[in-house]
């Protein structure tokens, strides 16, 4: 698991005394890859006692045209271009600000996919 404290590290590079351990409530999780696939989503209690829906795969893409104000459900092809990780493109991972190719374009990923459960995208033209 990933530890998301404070560095033990000073920005000078010294280091400092710990004066207490590491606490659970300052752990991460791994992250979510979105792929493109039959649905599949898990339902994940986090601090607070406030929900996040995690989506693992999906073959659809709620897409807004910005100049009709229409927003439709189309199918997701593949992904053209990712800025989050180049890498991402060839493994079609889904993250925000990503370019995704549909069935009636290409649209760029407005949503967080592996935190809101929904891929949500804006065409462009």
């Amino acid at each position: 698991m990933k530890w998301q404290g404070r560095s033990s590290r000073k920005p000078t590079g010294g280091r400092y005394k710990r004066s207490c351990g590491k606490k659970k409530y300052e752990i991460g999780r791994p992250s979510t890859t979105t792929h493109i696939g039959e649905d599949r989503r898990k339902l994940q209690r986090v601090r607070g006692g406030n929900r996040k829906v995690k989506l693992f795969r999906s073959l659809f893409a709620n897409v807004t045209d910005k100049t009709s104000g229409k927003t439709q459900k189309v199918r997701i092809e593949t992904v053209v271009e990712n800025a989050a990780n180049q890498h991402y493109v060839r493994r079609n991972i889904i993250t925000k600000g990503a370019v995704i190719r549909t069935e009636i374009g290409d649209a760029i990923v407005s949503a967080r996919p592996g935190q809101d459960g929904v891929i949500n995208a804006v065409l462009i033209k």
